[in-house]
């Protein structure tokens, strides 16, 4: 008789216990079609009492995405709105508005820097991600190779219509090469069926070339409605992870990287 040996299958877990680098990239809209900050109704208002509808989503979801970021420093912009002290309109800026360095430490510099924001930024417009996916793509631009294994993970939080939308699809279909996945959370009641569009389930992306998406790399999660269904917890994390560990599985496969062996942590040493 002939041998088989049975070659077990590579999973999420194992690639994050050979020392995959996670790295959790927030883009936050800062359109007009939020409403106005100093309207209760505005899904920027700060209130003193209740957290508004991007708050809750970052602390949501941000905080299920960001435990898997090895360092904390987690790169976080803003888009869509007039930026300080010229106002000019931005699609892709700091969040902390510090110019040489978009990078806050955990859920809780993207919450602090996200709040400074809105007293400080003028809402404005249109909803461009084109922009936003560009700066992802830089940071997803590394030489992927068996020894040094890292993925991108893109959070947008967004209310509104996308006014790129052919912009958009191309950096998302050239996209799927990079090790990068798109989470886009939708936040507010307004349509989201272009988001549908760019979750591809169903049918893949095409760009205005010609070029179908090498793979799935976007997860819409329609915000409001899992928040009706199941509160801030298990539906919500469920929703925001059911994509993210194949699509990095089918990036790893698709360039022959293997997990590697599990990294052993300090205290698993001594």
């Amino acid at each position: 008789f002939t041998s088989v040996k049975a070659v077990p299958k590579a999973s999420f877990v194992d690639y994050i216990r050979g020392g995959c680098q996670i790295s959790l990239i927030t883009a936050v809209d800062f359109t007009a079609s939020n409403g106005n900050p100093s309207d209760p109704n505005c899904l920027h208002y700060i209130s003193p009492v209740k957290d508004n509808e991007y708050v809750q989503a970052i602390k949501s979801i941000a905080s299920v995405l960001a435990p898997y970021d090895s360092d904390q420093m987690i790169p976080s912009f803003g888009f869509g709105g007039q930026i300080p002290p010229h106002f000019h309109v931005s699609h892709c800026f700091p969040l902390d508005l510090n110019t040489q360095n978009p990078e806050v430490y955990g859920v809780q510099g993207i919450l602090n820097a996200y709040q400074h924001a809105v007293r400080t930024v003028r809402l404005y417009g249109p909803t461009n991600f084109s922009s936003i996916l560009d700066k992802a793509m830089q940071f997803a631009s590394v030489r992927e190779n068996q020894q040094s294994q890292s993925y991108f993970i893109l959070l947008i939080i967004t209310d509104g219509i996308i006014s790129d939308m052919s912009d958009t699809v191309d950096r998302i279909v050239a996209a799927s090469k990079l090790p990068l996945s798109i989470v886009i959370v939708g936040v507010g009641g307004a349509n989201f069926e272009n988001m549908e569009i760019l979750d591809a389930d169903d049918t893949p992306l095409r760009s205005r070339n010609g070029e179908t998406m090498a793979r799935d790399i976007v997860q819409f999660v329609p915000f409001r409605e899992l928040m009706r269904k199941g509160g801030p917890n298990g539906c919500v994390a469920k929703e925001t992870l059911a994509e993210i560990p194949g699509q990095l599985m089918a990036f790893m496969k698709s360039n022959n990287i293997k997990p590697n062996p599990p990294v052993l942590r300090r205290s698993e040493t001594t």
